[in-house]
């Protein structure tokens, strides 16, 4: 306001085009990237959940009778060298189940036979390549998942330690692996589902599982492997193993 009491009008600001569409790139920006903060972590969080109550599911059609057996006096090992073996079932059928301690307390998740990608991984499975064993049998037990969709089943693969414990569970019971090592290798490194790893043409004296992925996140430039050594097994009837007690039961 001026001494004479007039009122001094600020000039308007100009609205660019410039201006205005930047402002909308920025908003935009902002959407994008909170849709795929959904799709990668949020998505993941509800469809794993969803998953491990599936899991859950399938143990009990099974007929569990490990919920009455207190945890700290469950799962007593076989050491057996001849652990049951299952006849593999028909393509995108659900046989098995892997329990990963080091994914969490509630990490459960159902295995499918086959790799396809709209009929088996997509769906959330784990997917086992029929070209390889079944648990239990000598050889390898190779497996395929997804890393950041369908569940992220295999986001924390690389989180691994050796000696971890990693366990399919099927109507028989449940098997134990042993964490030994990553690898990491080109999409056409098919030698990881060789009956002994990477090695072509030898005869297997041991039992494996071979867990394997896409890599780094968000690319399919290359595969990460994680190797497990067969330990023992554990039968059903003598009630599930103390350190997957929360993940099988939902008590966790």
């Amino acid at each position: 306001m001026t001494a004479s009491g007039e009122t001094i009008r600020r000039p308007r600001r100009r609205i660019s085009v410039a201006g205005v569409l930047g402002e909308l790139l920025i908003t935009a920006g902002a959407l994008v990237l909170a849709f795929l903060g959904y799709q990668v972590w949020l998505a993941d969080l509800i469809v794993g959940g969803q998953l491990n109550s599936e899991a859950s599911e399938l143990a009990e059609e099974w007929g569990v009778g490990y919920s009455d057996v207190p945890p700290s006096e469950a799962g007593d090992p076989t050491q057996s060298e001849d652990p049951p073996v299952q006849t593999a079932p028909g393509n995108a059928i659900r046989f098995a189940t892997l329990i990963i301690p080091r994914f969490g307390g509630d990490y459960n998740r159902p295995i499918a036979e086959g790799v396809g990608t709209t009929d088996v991984l997509n769906k959330g499975n784990i997917g086992h390549y029929p070209t390889t064993q079944m648990p239990g049998a000598l050889g390898n037990f190779a497996l395929a998942s997804h890393r950041s969709s369908g569940g992220g089943n295999f986001r924390d693969l690389h989180q691994l330690r050796v000696g971890d414990h990693i366990y399919v569970e099927t109507p028989d019971g449940w098997y134990q692996y042993s964490f030994r090592n990553l690898e990491y290798v080109r999409p056409s490194g098919v030698g990881v589902l060789n009956p002994v790893p990477q090695v072509t043409g030898a005869q297997a004296t041991e039992r494996y599982i071979t867990l394997t992925t896409c890599n780094p996140f968000f690319s399919t430039a290359e595969r990460i492997i994680a190797y497990g050594v067969y330990d023992s097994f554990y039968p059903r009837a003598g009630g599930v193993p103390a350190e997957i007690a929360s993940n099988v039961t939902g008590a966790g």
